[in-house]
């Protein structure tokens, strides 16, 4: 049974992305004004007003909106022909699915587990995996399922198996919450949901192990942390938010690495709130977030 959130019941979501021409704001208005919905926000953008890019979100309310849902699209869809756009609607009152994955740092997983138990975040959680155990108990005092998968070795296939076995029909994006594997170009493509991972430094800066160690080395003074949709380039998806903090000379790599922690996890959570509230529209490898 799907579970509603009753302060965005009957609320909808339209996305627009394509090449912007004359007409679209009009034609968008109008379809809402049709369905008798009247609009809450709409946010736009063109790169280039001469045969550049056009994004637009609209978030309307229309009363009855589950039973007016199809005709509303199939308007959409005809509307929209003429001027080659992509598009999405999405009903606001139902959570989106996230499942998260983790390893042994717990810092970004345990923020998400307690933004989303005080109404922070709007998804639902249906689980968690691990390729460790050490996080079993708090996560299942959240009353979030807790699944172990052990990924040991340089053949990872049948531990992504059977992760995408897991999350197959049951999520609508996965979150990777200091999850310390590479994925393969495979399980990208079979998981078929957006993944969405938090980055230590600003990409490429400090790839690998010790990220921290290796900032104190280099004298930054500046730290932060990157929150980018997973391809099959590594760290190098398209970026969805970023933020740092200042650091100086007498910081020690221990403090450098709780304070990253902390802009690490501000960065995912916002990445996750956008990305859960359809804020967030890929073009390429770049990102419009309203």
């Amino acid at each position: 049974m799907t579970v509603h959130n009753e302060a965005l019941r009957d609320h909808a979501c339209l996305i627009v992305h394509g090449p912007d021409q004359p007409g679209l704001v009009a034609a968008v208005t109008g379809l809402i004004t049709r369905h008798k919905a009247n609009i809450v926000s709409l946010d736009q953008y063109s790169d280039n007003p001469e045969g550049g890019a056009f994004f637009q979100r609209v978030v309307f309310h229309r009363p009855e909106l589950t039973a007016a849902f199809d005709e509303i699209e199939s308007d959409i869809a005809e509307t929209l022909k003429p001027y080659g756009m992509t598009w999405r609607l999405t009903d606001q009152s139902i959570p989106k699915r996230m499942a998260v994955l983790a390893s042994t740092s717990d810092h970004c997983l345990l923020d998400l587990l307690w933004r989303h138990r005080r109404g922070e975040l709007p998804v639902s959680i249906p689980m968690v995996i691990s390729n460790h155990t050490n996080m079993v108990e708090d996560v299942r005092s959240f009353g979030i399922p807790f699944f172990h998968v052990p990924s040991q070795g340089p053949d990872k296939s049948a531990a992504e198996a059977e992760i995408v076995k897991l999350l197959s029909g049951n999520v609508d994006f996965v979150v990777l919450a200091r999850y310390m594997q590479i994925l393969s170009d495979n399980f990208i493509q079979d998981v078929a949901v957006p993944v969405i991972n938090i980055h230590h430094s600003f990409l490429p800066a400090f790839i690998g192990a010790g990220p921290y160690r290796k900032a104190k080395e280099r004298g930054v003074k500046l730290i932060g942390a990157t929150s980018h949709y997973v391809t099959k380039d590594l760290d190098e998806g398209p970026i969805i938010e970023q933020d740092v903090v200042r650091v100086t000379h007498a910081d020690s790599a221990a403090d450098l690495q709780r304070r990253g922690a902390d802009v690490e996890r501000a960065v995912l959570s916002r990445a996750v709130l956008w990305h859960a509230q359809d804020r967030v529209i890929r073009n390429g490898n770049h990102t419009v977030v309203f």
